[in-house]
């Protein structure tokens, strides 16, 4: 392997191969066997499932064909594939997807996740730093996923549309996504992103470090991710920083930055909204008070011994998760994921994200090309070269599929470049309309309104 950690094009025979050695096929059938007949195995669904969300949500029809086409060389040996009298139904492969235990499929995630996210040095002193947030995401309004995920209402009552609240957590250096944890954002059993994001650092290996928006920044998060041993770096919202700070010690200041050392505790209200909290619970942190320019300052809590000026350096780098996020719920369209059942939502969602991290894995091959950052690399156009060049081509030897895949990183690495933008430059905040959402399951309209 490369010194830079990068997986060289002659050792892939396509991204399945690049699958298999991440998450070895005998491994995956050890937990359910298949019968010696079986097209579809639990490899093949799930790279099946991972090719639904590379193509942005092909429908079961539409990956079908593509396989039996071009990736026929993926299926086990039997004599339907080898004859080629495979239908073209998707009925078997709709079997499989149900077959598929869920939490098969969340360890194919994870695995393949951190497979990637080896591949690249740690960030800040051999220890990683995982940037978490929460975002939401609109299902199909079936009467299960309303049960589970209810639709927001308004002044007309219940709408619609499902929706389920996601905690994603994205390795800082690789650009890698694991699993994410997914609850009700309304109704009686709704989650917070409090306990979300308790429960996602359950992901994160220990002595990782958490990075997270003022949302985190409270007693109750930072004490269950401190207590699961991870150093966090959060930022605070002026009130509960200045809540924090008072009667501090100043241990630093200068050119307006401040830093404080304290022994955090909480207040009656972290108490009430925290019962678990023990009774001798208490945080030292550090607390970083930098400004921003223009009147704006950043409020930063944070348990490593750090500068203010580094403390702010990364906790920059935490908008990369907001592209991020929009990456996965626009480009590769898990906003418009059509399963109609909770656990197929999952499994979809976390192969979501194999895709997604194949795509970043591919972008960084492509940045070390072009010997830039890997998100000077646009994602979108990234991924339709991967998807045009490497997935969408029919089946072809080794050595074609090696010259075949190394074209393409050199089309990525020389196309796809984002323009060199000004740094300083900064737009308002505006409100966009949604994207129009097909009608067919929605609630008929009265006769007055056809």
């Amino acid at each position: 392997m490369p010194e830079d950690g990068s997986i060289p094009a002659t050792e892939l025979v396509s991204a399945m191969r690049l699958l298999e050695q991440l998450m070895p096929g005998k491994e995956l059938e050890s937990s359910r066997p298949s019968a010696p007949h079986t097209v579809y195995t639990t490899l093949v669904t799930l790279w099946m499932l991972t090719l639904q969300r590379l193509g942005a949500g092909k429908s079961l029809e539409e990956v079908v064909k593509e396989v039996v086409f071009n990736h026929r060389e993926i299926l086990p040996r039997n004599k339907r594939v080898e004859d080629a009298a495979l239908s073209f139904s998707s009925a078997a492969y709709s079997g499989a997807r149900q077959r598929l235990e869920l939490a098969t499929t969340e360890a194919f995630a994870c695995r393949v996740c951190q497979s990637l996210i080896d591949l690249s040095p740690p960030a800040f002193d051999g220890r990683r730093v995982f940037i978490i947030d929460g975002t939401t995401i609109t299902l199909s309004p079936t009467p299960e996923l309303q049960r589970a995920f209810p639709p927001a209402t308004n002044q007309r009552g219940e709408t619609v549309w499902p929706v389920a609240m996601l905690m994603v957590a994205h390795e800082l250096q690789s650009g890698c996504a694991l699993p994410p944890e997914i609850g009700a954002m309304y109704g009686g059993k709704r989650t917070s992103e409090a306990e979300q994001a308790k429960a996602i650092a359950q992901r994160i290996p220990r002595g990782d470090i958490v990075m997270a928006d003022s949302g985190f920044g409270i007693f109750g998060v930072v004490h269950a991710l401190v207590q699961g041993g991870h150093p966090i770096l959060f930022r605070m919202t002026k009130s509960r920083f200045k809540s924090v700070a008072r009667g501090a010690t100043l241990i630093e200041d200068w050119e307006g930055r401040r830093t404080y050392q304290t022994r955090w505790t909480p207040s009656p209200k972290d108490r009430a909204s925290h019962p678990e909290l023990p009774a001798d619970a208490a945080l030292d942190v550090f607390l970083h008070e930098v400004p921003l320019g223009k009147g704006d300052t950043l409020y930063l809590v944070t348990t490593l011994p750090i500068k203010s000026e580094t403390a702010a350096e990364y906790y920059s780098r935490r908008y990369d998760v907001e592209h991020d996020i929009r990456d996965v719920k626009v480009t590769l369209d898990t906003e418009r994921i059509r399963a109609r059942s909770v656990d197929m939502v999952k499994k979809e969602l976390f192969t979501s994200l194999v895709a997604f991290n194949l795509v970043v894995h591919f972008r960084r091959q492509a940045a070390a090309l072009a010997q830039v950052p890997p998100r000077r690399l646009s994602f979108t156009e990234v991924w339709d070269t991967f998807h045009h060049f490497v997935i969408d081509k029919e089946p072809c030897d080794l050595a074609t599929w090696s010259a075949r895949y190394d074209e393409a990183l050199r089309l990525a690495a020389k196309y796809c470049k984002l323009p060199n933008r000004p740094q300083k430059r900064n737009y308002p905040r505006k409100a966009h309309p949604r994207r129009p959402k097909s009608t067919k399951f929605a609630r008929p309209q009265s006769a007055k309104n056809p």
